[in-house]
């Protein structure tokens, strides 16, 4: 089965312009070990910072990818740089893709016995996966009694009890990690995968089984917080992923009046004893769909107050951004579009009407309603992505204009375009806009490339940008620039004010001003030197006299080697008795 069809450009659409450089590193570094197709699945490990690779998985079908992920804790916009050198080899090298059985053919491959035998082979190297297993064939279990029923019986058929003792597990584990002195908070991301597993079965129409699995957390939480609380864990974070999934699994389910009071009572209780606050889920349950504002909105009565009789809660927006979320998961496009107007939602209203094709009716809508760079980025991709790219580019380029903050992201992006679309001026425009929040020696060069023979003037005016320019992160990009260009000087200004752990920057910009101004060097590399050597710091010895060669240098350079004999001579008297830093002396051969 072959792959996608997958470009570059595609590649930059779906990661921001530091993702995008970065995955093009690694992929330029060979960080990509193999990448392996098995069906509609793509796996590729990818060397990173830490000493285990990174996973990459990658599902698709006919239509294209379907979902994409990385084992890594990249929580940003768009692909992170190991999905994006893996993209890369799959766009540029996919004669590499090593074809390999899917896990259906392997299975086929085992008798009863055989497959039994394997699952226990795997549980005894891999303990936790019994949890897992429990629940699924609870799951499966039970769906499959559920079968036999009348089908008007609308209770959940899921047991609970499995989520209960892994929430419990979890809780336990975090008290034993603080125990052990690990002072991180390793509880956040177990406990929302727990709440994602409510939040799948809303997002398949299964709200009953939902609402078991959220009681089943939050009254096993509420039991047992204290244990974790006295380390300091505080419960913000999953009390908010929990409001947003109760919210959902009570909108997409048909409560009884007897339902909704016991579940009011048990989020008045929980509240009270867990120091939280759910005033999302109350809300949702009191209004639930038939709320009367709420009816005239979704028939296109759209007045000031929006979907709302009194004063609008803080949490109006992320109540609004859930019943968004149901009425396109239901098809109701129309609905979906009067609500997210009427709420304000304008980046949702915008896209959906992208998504729908209405894309004259997303132009003109966005011309009144349009306020910010984010809704401008997120509508120009939406119609880049319906292949209208011209329109792309055009919202794009009028986002630039507007306030926000991801001009980088959507300069870069509007540059990409520009240049498929042929459009070397727009290009040009769009990434020096991009420079002027965040310079960088690449986008440097590409300017370069797209001025030709303006180079002069756009040079000039990148100059002053990378001079006033005080974004912190920018001094590896102006040093490139600045050495790139022969401005020794500006360089130095730069490097002076670095700190020492920037060793390596600094390192460069003597390497090319010991010619220059080795008085500087001779300066700046003794008194980094010195701070490490008076401290008597013996485990930093080795930057300072990485910092004294860097001095001898500059001396021997300058003609002035009695200068530096005297110097040299100077330190061996005065810390003599730090062995091993003299010892360290001697192996430099540091004449």
């Amino acid at each position: 089965m072959s792959i996608p069809q997958i470009s570059e450009f595609t590649i930059r659409r779906h990661a921001n312009a530091k993702s995008y450089q970065r995955g093009e590193a690694y992929y330029n570094a060979g960080a990509v070990n193999a990448v392996i197709q098995r069906g509609h699945l793509l796996q590729a490990d990818v060397l990173g910072t830490e000493a285990r690779p990174y996973h990459v998985n990658l599902n698709f079908d006919s239509s294209g990818l379907t979902s994409v992920k990385c084992t890594c804790a990249y929580d940003y916009e768009g692909w992170c740089k190991h999905i994006v050198a893996t993209m890369l080899v799959c766009a540029r090298n996919s004669e590499k893709i090593e074809q390999r059985p899917t896990l259906e053919e392997l299975l086929n491959r085992l008798d009863h016995i055989e497959t039994q035998r394997l699952l226990q082979e795997l549980v005894a190297e891999y303990p936790p996966l019994i949890e897992a297993i429990d629940r699924h064939i609870s799951w499966m279990t039970n769906f499959a009694d559920n079968q036999t029923t009348i089908k008007f019986v609308r209770r959940n058929t899921l047991d609970p009890v499995p989520f209960r003792r892994q929430v419990r597990q979890i809780l336990k584990d975090t008290v034993r990690y603080f125990e052990e002195g690990y002072e991180e908070d390793l509880i956040g991301e177990d406990l929302l995968s727990v709440v994602q597993t409510a939040v799948d079965f809303s997002e398949r129409g299964e709200g009953e089984n939902a609402i078991a699995i959220l009681e089943a957390i939050t009254s096993t939480c509420v039991e047992n917080w204290d244990d974790v609380a006295e380390y300091g864990v505080e419960n913000d974070e999953i009390v908010g992923e929990l409001n947003n999934a109760w919210c959902e699994a009570i909108l997409i389910t048909e409560l009884t009046p007897e339902e909704k009071v016991d579940i009011q009572i048990n989020l008045e209780a929980w509240q009270d004893e867990w120091n939280a606050d759910f005033g999302l889920v109350m809300e949702a349950l009191r209004q639930g769909w038939d709320y009367r504002p709420l009816l005239q909105v979704l028939q296109g009565k759209i007045t000031e107050r929006g979907a709302w009789e009194e004063d609008v809660p803080d949490y109006a927006d992320d109540l609004a951004l859930i019943r968004l979320k149901i009425l396109e998961r239901q098809e109701r496009y129309q609905e979906y579009l009067y609500l997210a107007e009427a709420e304000g939602q304008t980046q949702q209203y915008l896209i959906m009407l992208g998504r729908l094709g209405r894309v004259e009716e997303a132009i003109d809508a966005a011309q009144t309603q349009m306020n910010s760079m984010e809704e401008a980025f997120a509508l120009a991709k939406t119609l880049s992505v319906q292949g209208t790219l011209q329109q792309a580019l055009d919202i794009a380029e009028s986002g630039l204009n507007l306030p926000g903050n991801c001009q980088y992201e959507l300069g870069i992006w509007t540059s990409d375009l520009a240049i498929e679309l042929g459009n070397s001026e727009a290009a040009l425009l769009a990434i020096k806009t991009a420079f002027q929040v965040k310079p960088s020696f690449v986008d440097y060069q590409r300017m370069a490339e797209l001025a030709e023979k303006n180079w002069e003037s756009v040079k000039t005016d990148l100059l002053r940008i990378v001079r006033t320019s005080s974004g912190w992160g920018t001094e590896s990009a102006k040093i490139d620039i600045f050495l790139h260009e022969g401005l020794i000087d500006d360089a130095i200004a730069i490097a002076s004010e670095l700190s020492s752990d920037r060793s390596e920057l600094i390192h460069r910009v003597m390497d090319v001003a010991i010619p220059h101004n080795p008085d500087w060097v001779i300066a700046n590399a003794r008194r980094r030197a010195e701070k490490i050597m008076d401290a008597g710091k013996a485990e930093y010895y080795y930057y300072a006299v990485e910092w004294l060669k860097k001095a001898r240098n500059a001396y021997l350079e300058s003609g002035k080697k009695a200068d530096w004999l005297s110097y040299r001579e100077n330190l061996m008297q005065t810390h003599a008795r730090k062995r091993k830093l003299m010892g360290m002396f001697k192996e430099s051969d540091m004449e």
